[in-house]
């Protein structure tokens, strides 16, 4: 399977290591030139028990993989995550601009999707107004 994360932080960086270790193609993207530089030379940007090891395995396996490039990320992949930060606005609700930036960029990008009849949007009002609006095929699952 070929998987992308959007966002290489704490979230990002151990899911595709951990997607990568299980055997899936992984492209990691994010939007910071100097830390994909780093992951692409193999320093592990931030700490987690047990990472590196992972991370230098999979990198060396040629099963994970770091870059700047949103569209090549989505044309080589099949599912595609979001790992984005969600900091509190003022008001103390999660700010998703970060998140329906990404959406927005992603209603450009994917040329094709893939889903079943099972699959509803999501209930929660900031995909129902902002994410469907940039991509209607695209769905959130929250």
């Amino acid at each position: 399977m070929n998987i992308a994360i959007v966002g290489t932080g704490y979230v990002g960086l151990v899911t595709g290591t951990c997607f990568a270790e299980m055997g899936n193609n992984v492209i990691c993207v994010d939007i910071d030139k100097q830390k994909v530089a780093k992951l692409q030379s193999g320093q592990v940007t931030i700490f987690e028990p047990g990472l590196e090891t992972v991370f230098e395995r999979n990198v060396n396996q040629h099963r994970l993989h770091f870059t700047t490039d949103l569209g090549q990320a989505v044309e080589k992949s099949q599912i595609i995550f979001l790992a984005l930060p969600t900091p509190p606005g003022e008001d103390g609700s999660a700010d998703l601009s970060y998140v329906l930036g990404v959406a927005k960029q992603l209603g450009k990008l994917i040329k094709d999707y893939k889903g079943s009849s099972q699959q509803k949007h999501c209930t929660r009002r900031h995909c129902r107004v902002g994410a469907p609006s940039y991509c209607p095929k695209c769905y959130c699952v929250v």
